[in-house]
């Protein structure tokens, strides 16, 4: 890792970035590219509840035996509560499958591009004001600062 110092004056551990502000432009632009072709996406997760059914005569009572496969359930948050939806046919826990993996593929592209973005922000120069402050604004500053430090 190689030391950076940013502008704010603080020293942040970063890998060395070689790249150039035209290839990070394009790594950019290919990203948003990626997104806008996301297909359809469910946020969410599937998870597997194991249950005996409580049938004496089902082969999951029987000592040792596994049971039947446990249902499968997409559980996905609404208003900060978890909430858990069958599937009735196993075409819907497919199509579910398939939804959520984009889901989390658009979430890891939102994390690279800000990654690129914060990278461009760091290589590209910084522009210099063409004037210096006005003495009438160099005035109205000192004034604002005095007043504040009074209160």
């Amino acid at each position: 890792m190689e030391w950076a110092t940013h502008p704010v004056s603080f020293l942040v551990a970063e890998p060395f970035m070689p790249d150039s502000l035209p290839a990070l432009e394009v790594e950019r632009s290919q990203i948003l590219e990626q997104i806008c072709t996301r297909g359809d996406l469910r946020p969410g997760w599937i998870c597997a509840v194991p249950r005996r059914c409580g049938k004496p005569t089902c082969h999951g009572a029987k000592p040792k035996d596994p049971g039947p496969d446990p249902p499968r359930r997409l559980t996905y948050k609404v208003d900060r509560r978890t909430v858990a939806a069958s599937f009735a046919w196993p075409a819907a826990w497919h199509q579910a499958q398939v939804e959520i993996h984009e889901s989390q593929r658009f979430q890891k592209l939102c994390a690279d591009l800000v990654a690129v973005k914060q990278k461009i922000c760091r290589l590209r120069p910084v522009e210099k004001p063409a004037e210096k402050w006005s003495a009438a604004e160099k005035k109205r500053l000192l004034r604002s600062i005095n007043r504040s430090r009074a209160n």
